[in-house]
């Protein structure tokens, strides 16, 4: 009896979610003002570093992400920068936009609601966790593949909304807090629902096609690119983290990534070396 109501509130909230996404009407995270800034300025061809730097400058937690990546093992500089305006100088501008985004993915992130707020807490972390999981796997890839098409601030910031979508089922969960905000209840929705909520609100961000791609399709195991793809590296971090718990299913995949020569071998990210970038990149969103 419990778990036919169960199933019963489960599918309420799944067909809430897709009828207000099906009339538009489905209330979504907005990006954070200082994400907007940053983009549309990134945007503009005559816009330089000096402007740059003015326009992150105002934000406290932004200026202080960007000078945790200029002095990162990800840009590999022994020399610290001290000033918002060296951070953007060495990380340049065509990468500012994707990681300065990503970095202020983490205010959208909160709530009132105790249950719901704890949710958010937790995705996040866990965001995190794959996040830089994939983003280590990927600048030792470009590293050995200086030629590829991917791109370290594409991933960065794509690692990073992988799994937006939990945002609007806790929000909807907090609107409805005595029917939806149950622990258990919650867990089983987010991972039935957040893929394809991730891709309307990315959607709704103005994100390209590729992100959107991404944040649907990172969960669904029967999407499975030939090349080497972004999905790859998610996909990692999520092997890494115990997402996919599956064991056949993760050693079928660390085979691939290792076919495909993004990794040497299906134990290379238990190397001290990996672990090693794993924290050093984990620290900049810490």
């Amino acid at each position: 009896m419990i778990k036919v109501i169960f199933m019963a509130t489960e599918n309420a909230l799944y067909t809430i979610l897709l009828e207000k996404i099906k009339q538009d009407s489905l209330v979504l995270p907005t990006l954070p003002k200082i994400a907007l800034q940053v983009r549309t300025a990134a945007d503009d061809p005559d816009v330089n570093l000096g402007e740059m730097a003015d326009i992150i400058g105002h934000d406290a937690a932004l200026s202080l992400g960007m000078l945790k990546v200029a002095n990162s093992a990800l840009l590999g500089r022994s020399i610290k920068v001290e000033s918002v305006h060296q951070a953007v100088t060495r990380i340049g501008l065509r990468q500012i936009k994707s990681i300065a985004t990503a970095m202020a993915i983490e205010q959208v992130f909160v709530s009132e609601n105790e249950i719901v707020s704890m949710y958010l807490k937790k995705t996040w972390e866990k965001t995190i966790d794959v996040a830089s999981v994939a983003i280590s796997l990927i600048t030792f890839y470009l590293r050995e593949n200086k030629h590829s098409p991917l791109t370290l601030d594409t991933l960065t910031l794509a690692a990073l909304v992988h799994n937006v979508g939990v945002l609007p089922i806790l929000t909807e969960a907090e609107n409805h807090a005595d029917v939806f905000a149950n622990p258990t209840f919650l867990k089983q929705a987010i991972a039935k629902l957040a893929s394809k909520i991730s891709a309307a609100v990315t959607h709704a961000w103005g994100f390209s096609d590729e992100f959107i791609e991404i944040v649907e399709s990172w969960s669904d195991l029967t999407v499975l690119p030939t090349d080497v793809h972004y999905l790859d590296f998610i996909r990692a971090g999520a092997i890494y983290h115990g997402v996919f718990k599956n064991e056949n299913t993760q050693g079928v995949l660390l085979n691939s990534y290792v076919n495909k020569g993004i990794m040497p071998d299906e134990d290379f990210m238990k190397s001290e070396e990996f672990i090693e970038m794993v924290t050093n990149v984990k620290s900049m969103f810490t």
